[in-house]
């Protein structure tokens, strides 16, 4: 009798996986949101931003399949570590290393100051180590982006402004509801409606941030949120074929639609690179899953 051979994915692949690198663009576009509202510092801050946000996610993600790994072995056997395409111990080692590379990146690359950075780690350790002992997960997930973006912001070196803090509250709503219909795809159960309402609480900041001229730009912008908001969810409000990875895919890939709203009062002309990023996402999430 034959054996089945069952043939390993490239190395490469496997650490794409393992990082959820099809949601990138969503970091970078949470970094130009912040570094726009906070003035346009030099566009070298902007790279390190972007490259300190990048490895932050991944070594976030890698970290978050080393806490789970006991989780996956059970339910999630199709995941790298389990599935015996990684070792442990080295995802353990890339993850730290990319966090740590993150950290150095945004304090001296970014001047993003440590008080910011921490916070901002601490959000993404907390998430990886509790988010499947504790029931409100979804907020320290949403104060991951919610500390990106001010950082993103901190790093022009100007007085904190209103604007900043909105726009980081708006994103973190969003992302509370995003995760938590994200929690059903692993442990199961209905959905509430609840969560949808965080989902479309960023269209509320568009009229709190976009009067004047930009008023009628900004509800345009709301209206694309809404229509990718409503279109993700009816993969989950259907009665039949319920598909939670269509809805949190499609959600996670319109983050930087919510960015968009913020930036919209602030300079217009970046909207056409938050779009590209939002297509971005779309794209890689072909070739890699987004959870």
């Amino acid at each position: 009798m034959g054996m089945t051979h069952i043939q390993t994915p490239p190395k490469w692949r496997t650490l794409l996986i393992l990082g959820r690198a099809s949601n990138v663009p969503t970091v970078w576009s949470n970094c130009l949101a912040g570094w726009l509202i906070g003035g346009m510092a030099e566009y070298i801050v902007l790279f390190w931003l972007c490259l300190g946000g990048t490895l932050l996610h991944i070594g976030g993600m890698y970290l978050n399949d080393a806490f789970d790994v006991g989780f996956d072995r059970r339910f999630r056997q199709e995941r790298p570590i389990p599935a015996g395409h990684i070792e442990e111990k080295t995802v353990w080692i890339l993850g730290s290393g990319a966090i740590s590379g993150g950290f150095l990146c945004l304090l001296w690359g970014a001047n993003v100051s440590l008080m910011i950075g921490l916070l901002l780690v601490a959000s993404i350790l907390l998430y990886d180590a509790l988010h499947k002992h504790v029931s409100f997960s979804p907020v320290i997930m949403a104060a991951c982006r919610f500390f990106l973006i001010l950082a993103a912001f901190d790093s022009s070196g100007n007085p904190w402004q209103g604007s900043a803090l909105w726009t980081a509250f708006a994103m973190a709503a969003y992302i509370v509801g995003l995760t938590y219909v994200a929690r059903r795809e692993s442990t199961g159960g209905g959905i509430a409606i609840w969560p949808c309402l965080f989902i479309a609480a960023p269209i509320g900041l568009s009229f709190l941030l976009n009067n004047g001229r930009f008023f009628w730009m900004g509800l345009m912008v709301s209206l694309v949120l809404l229509a990718w908001v409503v279109w993700c969810l009816q993969f989950i409000l259907r009665s039949q074929n319920v598909q939670i990875f269509k809805t949190v895919s499609g959600l996670l890939a319109g983050i930087p639609l919510v960015d968009m709203i913020s930036i919209v009062g602030v300079d217009p002309s970046w909207m056409g690179v938050t779009l590209t990023l939002f297509f971005a996402a779309l794209f890689f999430q072909r070739f890699i899953p987004a959870t």
